[in-house]
Order: structure tokens, then sequence, then C-alpha cells
């Protein structure tokens, strides 16, 4: 059998794919906390797919759809069974309806995303990305415990909007930041994007090892807010720019013969 570039890619999309299945096992033997961070690493391998296709120049539309199929297993299927086991099964044909949003939505967002894709670099995702909507759900599992949010209460309750907001900002046109791409010409072009990543993943390897806290659902919750703040501004900045115009339209029109 001939190995070619494009195997390497495909290998971690295949582990994704592997990651995505092995937590839904974990699901339904309600091992929660495990069934999360197989998710996260799912992420982990979707984002090295991407580095490995750019490092052995093999990026392929076979690769793009190879990969949207790895996320809709890993970050729609498998979340959206995890939140139902953990507190939606309770809610009966509301909490399906509710459970099946990640898996729905997420997949309309991948086809969006394949169809709108021109090239395979881009600077921002129209709409949150699915591994980030996947990863977010985990962290709050993670932060708030299966047990408490199985208890209902307010946990269960923050689950359930936090299930739709991010759910709805997948195929929302709210646009979020990519991560640069490590070169030195992305470094020059976006030094901040750096920075704040840098800080980010400080905060949580030294919380996680000398606090014996974890601040990941913190981080993820700051970017859905940054995309959303950053959204709301654009969209201000486009009314008052239309308001400015309106009147100099007015003044023209009073100066005419009648």
């Amino acid at each position: 059998m001939k190995i070619t570039r494009t195997f390497v890619p495909s290998l971690f999309t295949a582990l994704n794919i592997f990651c995505g299945f092995l937590s839904i096992i974990y699901t339904s033997q309600e091992q929660f906390s495990i069934a999360a961070w197989i998710i996260i690493l799912a992420a982990v391998f979707d984002s090295l797919d991407g580095i490995m296709a750019r490092m052995t120049r093999s990026s392929s539309q076979f690769g793009v759809e190879l990969d949207s199929l790895a996320d809709v297993v890993s970050f729609g299927a498998a979340p959206s069974f995890m939140v139902y086991q953990v507190y939606l099964r309770t809610l009966g044909p509301w909490g399906i309806l509710i459970a099946a949003l990640p898996v729905v939505l997420g997949a309309i967002r991948l086809a969006r995303f394949n169809v709108q894709l021109i090239g395979f670099d881009k600077d921002y995702f129209n709409g949150l990305p699915i591994p980030m909507q996947a990863i977010t759900v985990c962290a709050f599992i993670l932060e708030f415990g299966s047990d408490k949010i199985s208890a209902g209460g307010l946990a269960g309750i923050e689950l359930i909007i936090l299930v739709v907001v991010l759910s709805l900002l997948m195929v929302s046109h709210v646009k979020y930041d990519t991560m640069p791409k490590l070169s030195k010409l992305q470094l020059k072009s976006h030094p901040y994007k750096f920075i704040i990543i840098f800080i980010a993943l400080l905060v949580f390897v030294f919380s996680e090892l000398f606090l014996d806290k974890n601040y990941l659902f913190l981080i993820l919750i700051l970017y859905v807010i940054f995309g959303l703040v950053k959204a709301a501004i654009i969209w201000i900045k486009k009314i008052f720019i239309k308001t400015e115009k309106e009147p100099v339209k007015a003044e023209k029109l009073s100066n005419i013969d009648i």
C-alpha cells in the first residue's frame, strides 16, 4: 500500500472520530468527566490535522469533507448525547429537542462552512466553530460536576441556556477569530492573538497544576463573549454611519427647486 502525504493529516482526523466514538461509550457508562476530556482531546487532534496538512502541503477537498464528518461525530453527536445523559433526559421530549441542537445545528454550520470555503486559510469563522461549542459545554460539565448538574436547580438551567445559545451561535453570522498559524508572517500580522493565547494557556496550566482549579470554562466563555461584543460594536457603528448619511440626503432634497 502506498502512503501519500495526505495520510498524516487523515490519521489525526481518524483519531478525532475515534475520540468522539469513545466519548459516547464513556457517556453511556455515566463516566462524564472522562467523556468530556476525550472530546477536548478530539479538539486537539482536530487542530493537529490542520497543522499537519499545512506542514505536508496536503490540504485538499477530501480532507475538508473528512474533517467535517469527524466534527459531526466528535463535536455534534458526542456532546449532544452527553448533555442528554447528564441532565436533559429528565425533561422528556423537550430534553430530546434541546439535546439535539448541537448535532443538528452543528451539521448545518459545517455544511455552510464547506460551501463558503474558498482556499484553506481564513482570518475568521462565520459563526461559532463547532469544536469551540463542544469543548465549552464539556468545560461547563467539568467545572460544575455532573452530579450537581443532574440534581437540577440553577446548574441545570444554566446548562440548558448554554446549549441553546452556543448552538444558535454556530449558525449565526457572528464572526470569530481563527487561531493564528505558527509562522513569522502570522506573528507579525497578529501579535495580539499570540499574546492572548499564551496568557490563556499560562492561566490554564498554572491553575490546573498549582491552584487545583480549572479555568478552562472561563477562558472559553470569554472567547464566546468577545465575539458577541465585537459583533455588537460593528452593528452599532453601522447604525451610526447610516444615521449620519440620512441628514445629508435630506439636505440635498431640500435644495431642489420645485
